[in-house]
C-alpha cells in the first residue's frame, strides 16, 4: 500500500491540518502551493495520491487535473479535489476531468483520512 501524498494547496492552515492528520497515520506528505509548477511537482515526486485544491495561484486545480489525466504515466493516479465552493458545477467539472473524489471545505479530519486511504487501498 502506498503511503506518499502530494498536497497541492496554498492555504497554510489547511496544509498544516492535512499534513498533521496524514503524518500521524503514517503517510509521507509533500506539499506544493504554486499552480504553475504543480504538474512538475507531481512528476518529480511520484506520489501514491494527490490532494489538489481548485483555487491555486497561477493555475486552477481543474487545469492541473486535466494535465495529470493527459499524461500516460499519471492517468490512473488517484486525485482528491478540494474546493471552498460547494457548487455542483465544480463537482461536475471535477468529475468530468477525472477527479477520483471531490471534497468541499470545510471538511472533517476523519473525512480526509478515510478518502485518502480508500483511494490507495484496493
Amino acid at each position: 500500500m502506498g503511503k506518499h501524498v502530494l498536497l497541492i494547496e496554498d492555504e497554510p492552515n489547511i496544509i498544516e491540518a492535512i499534513r498533521f492528520i496524514l503524518a500521524r497515520d503514517g503517510w509521507r506528505v509533500d506539499t506544493h502551493s504554486d499552480g504553475r509548477t504543480a504538474l512538475q511537482a507531481v512528476q518529480a515526486r511520484a506520489p501514491d495520491v494527490v490532494i489538489l485544491d481548485v483555487m491555486l495561484p497561477g493555475r486552477s486545480g481543474f487545469d492541473i487535473l486535466k494535465d495529470i489525466r493527459a499524461l500516460p504515466g499519471l492517468s490512473g493516479l488517484p486525485v482528491l479535489m478540494l474546493t471552498a465552493k460547494g457548487q455542483s458545477k465544480d463537482r461536475e467539472m471535477a468529475e468530468r476531468l477525472g477527479a477520483s473524489r471531490f471534497m468541499t471545505k470545510p471538511f472533517s479530519n476523519t473525512e480526509v483520512l478515510a478518502s485518502v486511504r480508500e483511494l490507495v487501498e484496493p
